[in-house]
């Protein structure tokens, strides 16, 4: 059944259908709301932005881009945004999505929290940072109407959201700190986490093993 929430119509493919049920499987309601967001949102920044993105692509690295945060990668030292990269990528080929389409969700997913490189790439690489960038940091809050982000939180709440999903980076990362380097959830893990201290780029440059 075709869905469409503030203009934007969700593809109605196999493919789909199958991202949505394993991440229905897999998240919580606050990770699975927040995910369908970043694709409605990333889907209608995409219009401000003049880009056409591939919505099925599109819904995927949405769909996929916080599930390294979720219980099964609480021992996983990798970056959790890897993790749900290459999640994504794995489930995407079983699926008979080809390599390279594989491969441009991996770096959507990858990259959706190193601001200043997504823009540049793919459609489906920048509106996946582009719809995360609008759901949690408010950036591109004004781009869009009144309509279309009351449609979207009406199809899918953020009730109290902001505490919650800074709760969700820090417990999908206080176990593996050292992933946060050069990422911005170095700044959640300072905030919540006690004892934590971020490493320091020109200490590591100074303290290295070169002698000059």
């Amino acid at each position: 059944m075709t869905e469409t929430i503030a203009g934007i119509t969700v593809p109605d493919t196999r493919l789909v259908r199958e991202v949505t049920e394993f991440i229905r499987d897999t998240e919580d309601d606050l990770l699975y709301h927040h995910s369908r967001r970043v694709f409605l949102f990333g889907a209608l920044q995409g219009r401000v932005r003049g880009l056409r993105p591939d919505l099925e692509l599109l819904y995927a690295g949405a769909m996929f881009h916080d599930v390294g945060l979720t219980a099964g990668y609480r021992d996983s030292q990798l970056r959790f945004e890897v993790d749900g990269a290459q999640e994504a990528r794995d489930f995407l080929l079983r699926c008979g999505v080809d390599e390279q389409d594989a491969r441009t969700v991996w770096l959507a997913i990858a990259l959706h929290t190193t601001p200043g490189v997504p823009e540049f790439l793919d459609p489906v690489v920048a509106l996946v940072t582009a719809g995360v960038e609008t759901d949690v940091l408010g950036i591109g809050y004004h781009d869009l109407t009144d309509d279309q982000r009351a449609a979207v939180v009406a199809a899918h709440p953020r009730p109290d959201f902001k505490k919650r999903i800074l709760h969700a980076f820090t417990e999908g990362t206080a176990h593996r700190p050292r992933s946060t380097f050069g990422t911005v959830n170095a700044d959640v893990l300072e905030h919540y986490q006690d004892g934590f201290v971020r490493d320091d780029f020109v200490r590591i440059i100074l303290s290295n093993a070169w002698p000059e």
